[in-house]
Parts: structure tokens; C-alpha cells; sequence
């Protein structure tokens, strides 16, 4: 056996002290990252007409009185948040923040909510209002028949 094969691995300091600080930034980009919680306080189960998304995007995502007008519900499997502005009127957009990806969670008073660092859309337009996101969210079609709301 060769002398390197017989001693052991020695750290240096400075190599504990590299490997100590990028944990440290892995943690710190980790919770600052894309959190997918949407709570279950915003969630709307699926319309029993329709399959429930078996069919993908043909299912019907909610009836029409699920979705609080001034309000709206975020459908993570779908990856959309449907709004109802005004009485009737419904708009949908992408759930995920413009800034870093997270989901959005809150609508109330006109306003998205993005927990992760506090980033606001307009409820109508889907623009971006406030916080750190400066791209609006992308809008989703729909179709609004008979009281249920699908993607179209």
C-alpha cells in the first residue's frame, strides 16, 4: 500500500469554514424560496360535475357560487386563481408569483396576496400592485356556463 492510501483524510480550516457557510446559505435560500403552501383556508375541492381533473383541463374547477365576490380561490393543482372582481364578472390568472415562483394564497378586497414576501396583484388585471413582484400574473382563459367555472 502507498502512504497515501494509509493516512487518514485531514480537514484544513479553511475547508470546514467553506463547508459551514454554504449550509448556512443553503438554508437561508431555502426558506426565502418558493413555499407551496396554498392552506386549506383558500381551497375550493372540485365541482362534483366533472371528473375532478381526470380529463385535465376540462374538469370543472368550481360552480360559480364557490368564488366570493371581491374574493377568489386558489386552485394549486391547477396552478390557477380564479376572482370575482365584481358581482358576475370572473377572471383567472397563474397562482404562481411573479417574483420567485410561490404560490399565492390570499384574495380578499380586490387584492392577491403572496405570502412569501408580501407581493399584491389586482384581483381584475392580475397586475402587480406591491412588494417585490413587478410582472403582472399571467392570465388563464375560462369558460363560465351554467354556474361552473372551467378552464378553458
Amino acid at each position: 500500500m502507498s502512504a497515501s492510501q494509509e493516512s487518514p483524510a485531514h480537514f484544513g480550516r479553511r475547508s470546514v469554514v467553506a463547508a459551514v457557510g454554504a449550509v448556512g446559505v443553503t438554508a437561508a435560500l431555502t426558506a426565502c424560496g418558493g413555499s407551496q403552501d396554498t392552506g386549506a383556508s383558500d381551497a375550493v375541492q372540485p365541482s362534483a360535475e366533472g371528473d375532478g381533473g381526470a380529463n385535465g383541463d376540462t374538469a370543472a374547477l368550481a360552480k360559480t357560487a364557490d368564488i366570493p365576490e371581491g374574493g377568489g380561490v386558489v386552485f394549486a393543482d391547477k396552478g390557477v386563481v380564479v376572482t370575482q372582481p365584481t358581482a358576475g364578472t370572473f377572471k383567472a390568472f397563474s397562482s404562481k408569483c411573479t417574483h420567485q415562483g410561490c404560490a399565492v394564497k390570499g384574495i380578499a378586497d380586490g387584492v392577491i396576496n403572496c405570502p412569501c414576501h408580501n407581493s399584491t396583484f389586482d384581483a381584475a388585471t392580475g397586475e402587480a400592485t406591491g412588494g417585490p413582484a413587478t410582472q403582472p400574473l399571467p392570465e388563464k382563459e375560462i369558460r363560465v356556463e351554467g354556474g361552473s367555472i372551467t378552464l378553458a
